[in-house]
């Protein structure tokens, strides 16, 4: 009996440090700006269709600082591949230092899936996140949206509570979004750094998002 008790407690107490390096970690973004030294690491969450194509145009007006550029799409995704290539060697013509890459993990949550069985999907895709984003250490993390977005961004907080690095995470809501977020963006509303919306409507219900017009 005292041995579980002693358990329990310590799984207590963990979970108390957790939670504390949590709130410390997402408070620390006041001070903590990134490429102050040097270029900025990226890690980008492209997801399918609409997201892929949103999130390739704000990466098209990002400055040369932005690299390297590591580009994350589910294993499932079959076009957004291409687009990126696209993108990257056009940009590359007019600079050739510029450094990108692009990974492969589990579709956290296909279209229509149901809820239940999301939860199941989105751990296996943290299983792959988690020893990626630590691979790469990336200095920050931009999304929009897509499932894929939520393990990666809970394996950029994990680097920051284990106190490796701080990721900031930025995330723009897609443009199609008028009156709700995404489930996405309600999982990550309270745990990015920035949260973007492109609609007056979504800014007036969530406070906390900054509201610059049509981003993308």
């Amino acid at each position: 009996m005292g041995v579980i008790l002693g358990a329990i407690i310590g799984l207590l107490i963990t979970l108390l440090i957790c939670t504390v390096r949590l709130f410390l970690v997402l408070r620390k973004n006041v001070d903590y700006k990134p490429g102050q030294k040097g270029a900025v690491s990226v890690l980008v969450v492209a997801g399918s269709g609409g997201h892929t194509t949103e999130i390739l145009r704000l990466m098209a007006s990002l400055s040369r600082s932005y690299s390297p550029r590591h580009y994350v799409i589910a294993d499932t995704d079959k076009m957004s591949e291409d687009k990126i290539r696209t993108l990257e060697n056009s940009q590359k013509e007019k600079d050739t230092t510029r450094q990108f890459t692009i990974q492969r993990i589990p579709r956290s949550r296909e279209v229509q899936q149901s809820w239940s069985s999301s939860v199941l999907t989105t751990l296996y895709s943290l299983l792959y996140s988690v020893p990626l984003v630590f691979k790469l250490k990336p200095d920050l993390v931009l999304c929009n949206g897509p499932g894929t977005c939520v393990p990666l961004c809970a394996s950029a907080l994990l680097l920051g509570i284990l106190g490796v690095k701080k990721v900031l995470i930025i995330y723009v809501e897609s443009m199609c979004r008028v009156e709700t977020l995404s489930l996405s963006g309600k999982l990550l509303y309270h745990l990015s750094d920035y949260f973007f919306v492109q609609w007056s409507t979504l800014k007036e219900k969530y406070p906390k998002s900054t509201y610059l017009g049509r981003i993308i």
